[in-house]
């Protein structure tokens, strides 16, 4: 019987990684859609793309499929006509990570999921006819300069810390599921203040805004309008095209990069002395493995812990 799961250490996985004599290239994508048997589907990409060499993060669930990989390059041409011999996958758009060295991924890990990013709402609940217009990177510039545009950060507490648009409306929220209410309510506050005027989200790859419109849509506020693609994309945009690039900081991304240096601003400090600093590690006793923001002079001066207690239980 085919195990359809990785059985290697991760050490295993590190030293094989390292070895590899091609290139590998980062991709993400998700699509919304209707998925009838997501558990058949999920095994069947599986043994599609672990045959290709293909390391990654992918989600899939009843309302589609959210992924991210790691392709060889040889593999590449190979891997688009796989997709496009998917009626489900067929012509959707492939974000390519800004930097990347192919070391983005160790395995490939497929799970299936009761929704692609956690919302904590009733199934079924989201209205995905009323997802908000995409706007591309020069569409966003021209609302971002109208009078009452409402710029909001959907993505997490951590992530907007390290980067984030200028004159943008950042949430507290360490989960999206917390994120939803959040910025429903945060509007709502701005609508009592004076009329609210269009409101732009903006996200890492474009899929919580796709959800977060339409949610936001559905409680009323309907002049809703996402960065298409999301800050991935935006990005490759306006180097694409010599635009002004208004996106502070690094991007946040959920691999084993973590960021994306975007522009040279530092926007966050070491969490421990407050000098600037925006590369966040995980705390090195790995009980805790808090993420968290730790120059280098703390990382020595801390043994790369987040805190006391946790520097004591790491030197027994």
């Amino acid at each position: 019987m085919t195990v359809l799961n990785n059985r290697r250490s991760r050490k295993e996985l590190r030293e094989k990684l390292a070895l590899e004599p091609f290139r590998r290239a980062t991709y993400s994508f998700y699509r919304y859609g209707r998925v009838e048997n997501p558990s058949a589907w999920r095994d069947d990409l599986y043994r599609r793309w672990e045959r290709l060499g293909i390391l990654g993060r992918v989600y899939v669930a009843k309302e589609g499929i959210n992924a991210q990989l790691s392709v060889p390059e040889q593999h590449l041409k190979t891997f688009l006509s796989d997709l496009q011999s998917d009626a489900f996958l067929a012509g959707l758009r492939l974000n390519r990570a800004l930097e990347d060295d192919g070391k983005s991924f160790f395995a490939l890990h497929i799970k299936e999921r009761p929704a692609l990013v956690a919302d904590g709402l009733e199934p079924e609940s989201i209205d995905f006819s009323r997802v908000g217009p995409r706007l591309d990177a020069e569409s966003f510039h021209r609302a971002m300069e109208t009078p009452g545009t409402v710029i909001l950060d959907m993505r997490n507490a951590y992530e907007s810390e390290i980067g984030r648009f200028e004159n943008a409306l950042r949430l507290h929220a360490h989960t999206f599921s917390e994120a939803l209410p959040e910025a429903l309510q945060v509007l709502e506050n701005q609508r009592q203040s004076g009329p609210l005027g269009q409101v732009l989200l903006y996200c890492t790859g474009g899929i919580r805004c796709e959800k977060a419109s339409a949610f936001l849509r559905g409680q009323g506020i309907e002049d809703v309008a996402q960065l298409d693609g999301g800050i991935i994309q935006y990005v490759r945009d306006v180097r694409a095209r010599g635009m002004d690039n208004r996106f502070r900081g690094r991007n946040f991304v959920f691999d084993a990069r973590m960021t994306e240096r975007i522009s040279q601003e530092v926007l966050a400090v070491c969490s421990q002395c407050g000098d600037a600093w925006d590369e966040p590690g995980n705390c090195a006793y790995d009980p805790c493995h808090r993420l968290f923001l730790q120059c280098p002079n703390c990382r020595e001066k801390w043994d790369g812990c987040c805190q006391e207690a946790c520097r004591i239980s790491l030197n027994g």
